[in-house]
């Protein structure tokens, strides 16, 4: 790892892709996490490409500086190398995305390599792939036996040599991440759950500020707890407004009396 680390953030809405953006967070993702998120999804599988266009379109203009990344959701890229270019040219030309990410490793190769030969800036992501839970058995750390860890680590330079320039390491011992990181010569490694000496991190933007008190994976940290403050300030609010001490007259607009008079 050489210079500044970059910075991801997921992004969803307008609002938050505009504050990440003034806060000069280097990349957004538009993370198929929004099914759990925002959609109430148990799991990113039923997401759907219209919902990727969807949010990628807001979040695209809320950010002026950032890159915006787009996840391909499940099945927009496994059935055919066709239907996958296409559909990342969907999230390009609709959802306005300047990169897409898709799950997997050694076995995506011509995948990747199609897309970015349409053009189009591809992000890989290995290690624990949400996409692929029931197969990997759960959400577990990937890569701790000799062989799991080779994989990853051929499956890195697989996609490095397909033309991804990033790729996500998620939920990888640290040191391993490190040697991953150490053995590519273009594609720069972002880190979930993959220790410092990736290239960059990522972080879903809720669970950073703490929206959900009941979600905190391990490698996690809380930079704020809007989830104890939010719920201050909706009882507040609640309590003002059953007692009538909101609005205060202050909080409304006037009317001069003689017009009140006329009425009938």
């Amino acid at each position: 790892m050489s210079g500044t680390p970059i910075t991801m953030l997921t992004a969803y809405d307008y609002s938050m892709a505009k504050l990440l953006d003034e806060n000069e967070i280097d990349m957004l993702l538009v993370g198929d996490s929004l099914g759990n998120v925002m959609l109430g999804y148990e799991s990113t599988l039923p997401v759907t490409m219209e919902d990727m266009i969807h949010h990628t379109k807001i979040v695209a203009r809320g950010a002026r500086h950032a890159m915006v990344v787009a996840d391909m959701p499940f099945l927009s890229y496994q059935v055919s190398i066709e239907e996958a270019v296409r559909n990342a040219g969907r999230l390009m030309k609709e959802g306005r995305a300047h990169a897409v990410k898709l799950e997997g490793g050694s076995e995506m190769a011509d995948t990747v390599r199609a897309i970015c030969r349409a053009g189009i800036p591809v992000v890989g992501h290995i290690g624990l792939t949400p996409q692929s839970i029931h197969q990997l058995g759960g959400f577990k750390v990937q890569g701790k036996e000799s062989s799991a860890a080779q994989k990853l680590l051929d499956d890195a330079k697989a996609l490095e040599e397909a033309g991804a320039f990033v790729i996500v390491l998620e939920c990888v011992p640290s040191k391993l991440a490190a040697k991953v990181t150490a053995s590519l010569t273009k594609a720069a490694t972002i880190g979930i759950g993959a220790g410092s000496d990736c290239d960059g991190q990522v972080l879903v933007i809720n669970d950073l500020l703490g929206m959900n008190k009941d979600f905190k994976p391990k490698f996690v940290k809380r930079f704020a707890d809007l989830h104890t403050l939010i719920s201050s300030a909706v009882q507040d609010y609640k309590r003002e407004v059953e007692t009538r001490s909101f609005p205060a007259p202050e909080h409304g607009f006037a009317i001069a009396d003689d017009v009140l008079e006329k009425l009938y």
